[in-house]
């Protein structure tokens, strides 16, 4: 299910992906993603138990505020105002310290309303991207909202650094692993959903945590990335793929490269 507009998201690398993933019944443990970001691989591998985390606090807000309140986010979401005035009160207004429920309908409205899906800060921590208009506003349902709160509801949902998810993991889990980059580069500057940056340094760690996992523990993982050399050097003792452009769009037609790559320990 995709209820976000999100940039970076893999939807449309789902075809491609899923047959390099295993399906929920071969995850013994838990399904951990460290970077959920708009939710596509979780939602389509719906598992038994997870634990999702993201650094991102309203992000995180939006998925605890729809597991625990569905109906009163969707009240609060249908209550907004439409149009370009409406959308910029609600914008500038202070949220944080209205309660969990109001907080994550304002993403999902701000998400579904701003120009392009994005989600930019300025220095000052604001959210600041203008309006984008309501055509897609009311693709969400309500029906969509109480879906989604019984996904959740399998879901250990947290707001918490890679690494501490990463080395949280415990015997048979299922890591998939998302950062943020920009195909082909070595380094991301400006985040879309994030007031931070992810530089190479965090590439690096991001390595080493993985590595740093005991191998008695049987823990595989999945990790999509950039195609830079020096990001695949990182990896250089684990299957690397090159994942094909748009697979999902025009199925067995691989016209282009990505500039991305498939990465995993099994």
């Amino acid at each position: 299910m995709k209820f976000l507009r999100y940039p970076g998201g893999k939807t449309k690398m789902l075809s491609y992906l899923v047959n390099h993933l295993p399906n929920k019944e071969e995850i013994k443990g838990t399904y951990i993603e460290p970077f959920v970001g708009g939710g596509s691989i979780f939602f389509y591998m719906n598992p038994n138990k997870a634990i999702i985390s993201d650094l991102n606090k309203e992000l995180i807000s939006l998925y605890k505020g729809i597991k625990l309140y569905p109906h009163k986010v969707w009240e609060t979401f249908e209550s907004f105002p439409s149009g370009k005035l409406g959308y910029y009160e609600i914008r500038d207004n202070n949220y944080e310290e209205k309660p969990l429920h109001y907080r994550a309908a304002r993403t999902l409205y701000l998400n579904r309303t701003c120009f392009k899906g994005m989600w930019r800060h300025n220095n000052n921590g604001n959210f600041n991207v203008g309006y984008g208009g309501e055509e897609r506003r009311w693709v969400i349902t309500h029906q969509n909202i109480i879906e989604l709160s019984h996904i959740f509801r399998k879901a250990e949902i947290m707001q918490n650094d890679f690494e501490k998810v990463i080395l949280g993991a415990s015997k048979n889990d299922f890591i998939f692993l998302d950062p943020p980059y920009k195909p082909g580069e070595k380094d991301l500057y400006e985040l879309h959903y994030s007031s931070g940056k992810f530089l190479f340094k965090e590439q690096v760690r991001l390595s080493e945590t993985l590595k740093s996992l005991p191998k008695s523990k049987n823990i595989r993982w999945a990790m999509t990335n950039s195609s830079h050399k020096d990001i695949i050097d990182l990896y250089k003792d684990y299957n690397v793929k090159l994942i094909p452009l748009c697979t999902s769009d025009k199925p067995g037609i691989q016209t282009k490269k990505s500039n991305e790559v498939l990465i995993t320990n099994y």
